[in-house]
């Protein structure tokens, strides 16, 4: 396909309307952020706040809880993405598929379903009891919070490393091992260093999950800066504290983005126009423990989670358990999820349509507000909307606008950058030629434009729809009263400990997270 250039336009020749439509998204996306800092510098407790002994130490164990995720599922994703690219593991089309779907699983879920089986008075307690053993290793603090948001976030850096290492010409290795490389110091020198820019986009992705994760980190009692924030939230009725600690957290994000930023540097790998595909490496007697290890990460990440949930579900329908309480969570998890999803896709197209058709700095700037939200944990903007309503407008307070308005600046950057990449693939001659027949520009987008990018658009709803479904700090701060979504339901009935009630909620939503998912890992292999 012909490379197309579209020039850099000035400001006066870009649409009114179009840069008024994204200035009013990009101003909506920096309310949360702004709103924080206007509050915490009336309140004047920021300073006391950072200063405080009991939030250093928060700073310190969210920061270590962060890095050990990070260095954890670098740790797992690599080998087995290598072993599911570049081997003759057998099965590895079905490993491929299959190590991919705990990302469905949400850490909160992850999280009680290893309390139900490992915890003090878990499944694994009471089968080792007429044993002898009365006591296992704790489970709960900075150990059992690594281990599920590990096990629960790895896949985010095994995806984008098997496409890396699928895209990695063959012919540059046998160079390194045609001059004496071994096969080890050929990956570590060559391989390795070209893996780097998805290793740091994976990790990005792990890091910035962990600094938000409320669920996971709440039920396994690890003291980090979101649990802190929920309680000062709910527990204190001064809460500039709580709007606070929020806006430390925005800024702790921003540090991990920025060291993201500077890990990856200015590194760019481009393939050859002649791309050798890579050669498979033949594992012999390496294959069973190759085996071995991705049967034990399948099972601690997906199986055990999976059956624990059946095992709670079975248990509590045999004890007369009532189940038809869930309908009216899921159907209020998929109407919010829905509704946010349609409205992200729609917001994020003026800014889509600025940024690629009427590239300027002006666009450019909008373009990188839009992204903000994405690093905003959804408990910090969650606080920003309850002051932000509370004070300047009660009458959508505690309403599902407000619910769906912060879904919306939360996820709109995955919508975004679905829209942006279909509107990149529309030949802008088409419009040209549209409009030469004497057709408005609304019209040419319609009937011209809009159908082209349509699958993006319907794409990147669709990615919005599933982490929605998923979310909950969010939802637990500004959810109307008496407004339950599945996420909602398994938090309250498992910080209670009542994990029979918890088990159908979260078995709906695993079953709903895990089938667009498979389907796109499914399309994706068939390419490879």
């Amino acid at each position: 396909m012909a490379a197309i250039t579209v020039r850099t336009r000035r400001p006066l020749d870009i649409p009114i309307a179009l840069i008024g439509t994204s200035a009013l998204v990009a101003a909506a996306m920096l309310l949360p952020i702004a709103y924080l800092v206007v509050r915490v510098w009336n309140a004047g407790v920021f300073w006391d706040e950072v200063t405080a002994p009991a939030t250093r130490d928060a700073i310190v164990r969210t920061a270590l809880l962060a890095a050990a995720t990070t260095a954890g599922a670098i740790a797992i994703s690599l080998p087995l993405a290598w072993l599911t690219t570049r081997t003759d593991l057998p099965f590895r089309r079905a490993w491929s598929v299959l190590l991919v779907l705990p990302l469905a699983i949400p850490s909160y879920v992850g999280a009680f379903t290893f309390i139900a089986a490992l915890g003090p008075r878990g499944m694994l307690q009471d089968a080792l009891e007429p044993l002898g053993v009365d006591r296992l290793p704790e489970i709960y603090g900075f150990w059992g919070a690594w281990a599920a948001l590990t096990l629960f976030t790895f896949p985010y850096v095994m995806m984008p490393v098997r496409a890396s290492l699928r895209g990695i010409d063959r012919s540059i290795e046998e160079a390194a091992r045609g001059l004496g490389a071994g096969s080890l110091r050929a990956f570590a020198r060559v391989t390795l260093p070209q893996l780097r820019p998805a290793i740091a986009a994976g990790g990005l992705l792990v890091a910035l999950y962990t600094l938000s994760d409320f669920g996971a980190v709440s039920l396994l009692r690890f003291d980090s800066l979101t649990r802190i924030i929920y309680v000062r939230y709910t527990s204190s009725f001064d809460r500039s504290s709580a709007a606070a600690l929020a806006l430390l957290l925005v800024a702790l994000t921003l540090v991990v983005v920025t060291l993201e930023s500077a890990t990856r540097g200015r590194a760019r790998y481009h393939a050859t126009s002649r791309h050798q595909p890579p050669s498979v490496v033949r594992l012999g007697h390496w294959r069973w423990p190759a085996l071995a290890f991705c049967s034990f990460i399948l099972t601690v990440s997906l199986l055990l989670p999976v059956s624990v949930i059946a095992y709670w579900l079975f248990r509590g329908i045999d004890a007369g358990e009532p189940v038809g309480f869930v309908r009216e969570a899921a159907y209020n998890s998929v109407y919010a999820s829905g509704f946010a999803a349609v409205a992200a896709a729609i917001a994020c197209m003026p800014v889509a349509i600025l940024a690629v058709r009427y590239p300027s700095m002006l666009s450019s700037a909008i373009e990188k507000i839009t992204y903000s939200g994405f690093a905003l944990p959804g408990i910090s903007i969650a606080l920003a909307l309850v002051f932000f309503a509370a004070n300047y407008a009660e009458p959508v307070y505690q309403t599902l606008p407000l619910l769906v308005f912060a879904y919306v600046v939360r996820f709109l950057p995955q919508a975004y950058g679905a829209v942006r990449a279909s509107l990149l693939q529309v030949n802008p001659n088409t419009e040209t030629a549209a409009r030469g027949l004497g057709r408005g520009k609304a019209y040419v987008f319609w009937r011209v434009t809009l159908p082209q990018v349509l699958p993006g658009v319907s794409g990147g709803a669709v990615l919005v729809f599933l982490t929605v479904m998923k979310e909950l700090p969010a939802t637990l701060i500004l959810s109307p009263i008496g407004f339950d979504t599945l996420a909602t339901r398994i938090w309250s009935a498992t910080s209670e400990g009542f994990y029979t009630r918890a088990a159908l909620p979260a078995l709906i939503l695993v079953a709903l997270s895990s089938l667009p998912m498979l389907f796109s890992v499914l399309r994706e292999e068939r390419r490879a």
